[in-house]
């Protein structure tokens, strides 16, 4: 071995992965916070919580998994419900008070649902780069 080879050490995490990833999840861009990272964790708080609430304006229904109907239905019901889930907090503050427009036709509440689906995706996208900060795999 060369006199000038250099050993790589283990490089340890910034942050435990199992407290961040919760915390991310529920709060979104607490990951970030948590890292140091306090613009870009106000910025996913904030679109997340914008996508969630003009959902929620246009009157958009949260989705429910379901155990009737056929096999594709089931499965667009329970990815709709995880990503309902996936917005953390504001789902539940929105089901704890009772959120719960009428099942209507039209566009408007079809769009809706769809913004709070995005909300969930974006904090999940927002919980990997956390994720992926803390252990050090991105800058």
């Amino acid at each position: 071995m060369p006199a000038n080879a250099v050993t790589a050490a283990p490089i340890a995490p910034l942050r435990s992965p199992i407290l961040l990833i919760p915390l991310a999840w529920f709060v979104p861009g607490a990951g970030h916070f948590l890292l140091g990272r306090k613009w870009r964790g106000l910025i996913v708080f904030a679109t997340v919580l914008v996508t969630f609430l003009v959902g929620v304006a246009m009157r958009g229904p949260l989705f429910h998994p379901v155990d009737n109907g056929d096999v594709l239905s089931r499965l667009i019901q329970f990815g709709g419900y995880l990503g309902d889930l996936a917005s953390g907090v504001f789902y539940f503050a929105a089901t704890f008070m009772g959120y719960g427009p009428p099942d209507v036709a039209g566009y408007s509440p079809d769009y809706g649902s769809k913004f709070i689906v995005a909300a969930g995706l974006l904090n999940i996208l927002a919980i990997v780069d956390a994720y992926e900060i803390s252990t050090r795999q991105k800058d």
